[in-house]
């Protein structure tokens, strides 16, 4: 089995059900592949031995055919790899935790609390680059539109 990182295969980091139904080839090049393999080794592994239990991801490598199909913004760092959404919808911990866990113990360019509540997000958002910002924002909804702000 191919893997991206000790516990990310690649076929989870290019799975996607729009892709499946809409017969969408989500197939990262090398560039994009290696990026995957740093977020996966800066972010995710660290999380996931914190954790120290399963973390489900959402969405990690999209190509742009597929960003299009969902609506996806046109700079969206999973087009490159960089990006990662993840969902404890095994119940080990909550999407706060990993959130907080991300924003107080890694290096990071981009933490999104994605929807939910002002509880637990929805889901956790997360990227990694060559020059972190340490950028740190909330998704919510005004009028069927995203909006980012500060968090």
């Amino acid at each position: 089995m191919v893997r991206i990182s000790k516990h990310i295969t690649y076929k989870e980091a290019t799975r996607s059900a729009t892709a499946l139904r809409l017969g969408i080839e989500n197939i990262p090049n090398q560039y994009e592949l290696h990026n995957m393999e740093i977020v996966a080794k800066k972010v995710f592994e660290p999380l996931r031995e914190a954790v120290d239990a399963p973390i489900k991801i959402n969405s990690f490598f999209r190509c742009e055919e597929l960003n299009k199909a969902i609506g996806g913004s046109t700079k969206s760092q999973h087009c490159q790899g960089r990006a990662i959404d993840i969902d404890d919808v095994y119940g080990n911990v909550s999407n706060a935790f990993m959130y907080y866990y991300i924003k107080d113990n890694l290096d990071f360019d981009q933490l999104i609390w994605e929807f939910g509540n002002d509880e637990n997000p929805s889901w956790v958002h997360v990227s990694y680059s060559s020059k972190n910002r340490k950028q740190v924002l909330k998704a919510t909804k005004k009028n069927g539109k995203t909006i980012y702000s500060n968090y």
